[in-house]
């Protein structure tokens, strides 16, 4: 679970680690906390700060890293990678139920935790 940032809220995202991926990198549908300001996201024991437009396949980075991350709603029809891209997609356990049953709209398959 994503630890909340003061005044922050909280969303179910898509997150794909873009740096050196090819649009096959790590990717995960989480939990994240919003800043109040939205410029910046924490997942997990990442604190990703927005590129603010200056990205070119990533809208967020992390600073301690210098890791790239794309980071977006999750689509209905599961296809968050890009058309190029491709590999599984890691659902988190603390937010399975609530992804098959309110962001894709289906029961929970047998592995809830691969989409």
């Amino acid at each position: 679970m994503a630890k909340k940032l003061p005044g922050s809220t909280s969303r179910i995202l898509y997150i794909e680690c873009k740096t050196g991926g090819s649009d096959r990198g790590l990717a995960v549908i989480g939990r994240v906390a919003f800043s109040k300001t939205g410029k910046t996201i924490r997942y997990r024991d990442l604190e990703l700060r927005s590129l603010g437009g200056q990205g070119v396949s990533a809208n967020y980075f992390d600073e301690k890293t210098g890791l790239q991350y794309w980071v977006s709603g999750p689509k209905k029809n599961g296809k968050d990678r890009h058309w190029a891209g491709g590999g599984p997609v890691h659902v988190d356990e603390d937010v399975a139920e609530e992804y098959w049953r309110t962001v894709r709209k289906c029961e929970p398959p047998k592995n809830p935790y691969v989409a």
